[in-house]
Formats: C-alpha cells, structure tokens, sequence
C-alpha cells in the first residue's frame, strides 16, 4: 500500500457526519454545519450533481428520503433543487460553493463525492475542484469509488485525497479499498474505513505504516470505543458523540 503525505490537521478533529444533524436540524443542511461549528467539530458532507453540474451537498441518489418529492437528484437543476424542503423544516439542499462561503475556513471539511458503478464521476471531481480552487481552508476530496483520488492526484494533487472503504455496506465498492493496485494509483493521503472492518489486516498495516486512518459511521459507545482504539479520526453521529 501507498500513500502520500497528509496534512496534520486531518486528524486533529472529530467530524459530525454529514453534520451535525438530529431533530429540526436536517443532515447536509447549512445549519447541520453550524451546529458543528459551534460544537467545535470538522464538517463531513456529501456531493451529488444536479442536471447543470452544480455539486450539491445532498446525500441520496433519489429525493424521497430527504425531501419527500418523488424523483433523481440529478435530474433537477440546483435552482430548483435548492427550492426542496429538507425534512419539513425550512432548510433547503444547497450548493457546495453556499457551503464552502459559509464555512470560510472555520473548521475542516471533508467532501465525500458519491458515485456507483459507471457513473461518470470525474466531471463532478472537476465541478468540486474548480470550487475548490480558489478556497483556502482545510478541506479533504473522498469517495468510496477510487476513480475520485485517482482524478485528483492527476489533475489537482494539490487537494488532499482519501478513499473510503467498507467491506460490510453493499454500494459496488466493498473491499475496492483493500486492493495495493488501486491504492498505488489512487495514491491517497488518508483511509476513512467503516467502523465494521476496522479489525481488518489492510487496516492495521495502514496505520502502522503511520499513514491516517479514519472511521465511519460511529453511532455508538461501542463504536466509538473501537474508533478511539483503532483509527486517528472519528466520523461521528447521535449516540457516537462525544
């Protein structure tokens, strides 16, 4: 496995999943980053792309979940997206570049790019590091798919990069992250592995290697226990805060 150079502030900071979120205050919303902020907490969120290639910090491929509208995210453009009720309160899906203005530098972000299986995901790399460009806090690239780190140590190496991997959610992606080939070309700064497979080999030899190792979803004391014990970062929620 390799590796490039991490910055130290990447595991200084425990980072609320995609927010810090619960009752009234919606996941991905602006004051789901807020509410981190104020908690002094790392923002970690999620970036799907309308029909107009704006990446927008919203979760799921579908809208039902989040906005109780029928329809693919990517099938509406971010105008009308960002006209969406989240969760029936008065917080609306918004643009990356919306969050990256209200953030501003205050505490970290962790960007997750979603993808699946032949979508074509390095146009929304491009979109997110054209954003990226001209922003000057700590921010970090991820994806579960290894096409997103491989696009950035090509086209903007300059942007740290991390795989995410699980072997125990069923996305396309299981095990990807466990591969030496895709990780030479992936050359990614930091794994952020699912809290599940922390007991795995390749997750230890990760570390012991001294490159970071993050971890995700901690919901619980249980799994907050084995975060603290096994990774250098947490990527915590609900019950698995602090």
């Amino acid at each position: 496995m390799s590796a490039s150079h991490a910055p130290d502030w990447l595991t200084r900071w425990e980072y609320a999943h995609r927010g810090l979120h619960g009752a009234g205050v919606p996941e991905n919303s602006l004051a789901a980053a807020e509410a981190a902020i104020a908690a002094g907490m790392g923002v970690e969120c999620d970036i799907q792309r309308s029909r107009d290639d704006h990446p927008m910090v919203f979760h799921d491929w579908d809208l039902a979940r989040l906005t109780g509208e029928a329809g693919n995210t990517g099938h509406l453009p971010a105008e009308a997206l960002e006209a969406l009720s989240l969760l029936g309160t008065q917080q609306h899906p918004i643009r990356l570049a919306t969050l990256l203005e209200r953030v501003a530098g205050r505490v970290p972000l962790l960007i997750e790019i979603k993808s699946m299986p032949d979508y074509d995901v390095e146009w929304t790399c491009a979109s997110v590091a054209w954003l990226l460009d001209t922003y000057s806090g700590a921010v970090a690239v991820m994806s579960f798919d290894p096409r997103v780190p491989m696009w950035f140590a090509v086209n903007a190496p300059d942007i740290v990069r991390g795989v995410v991997g699980t072997d125990s959610h069923e996305n396309g992606f299981e095990g990807v992250w466990r591969d030496p080939a895709t990780l030479a070309d992936a050359q990614p700064h930091f794994l952020a592995i699912d809290v599940r497979d922390l007991d795995r080999a390749e997750a230890a030899a990760w570390r012991g290697q001294g490159h970071p190792l993050l971890t995700w979803t901690v919901r619980s004391p249980e799994t907050r226990a084995t975060g603290l014990a096994y990774a250098d970062a947490l990527i915590a929620e609900g019950a698995g805060l602090a």
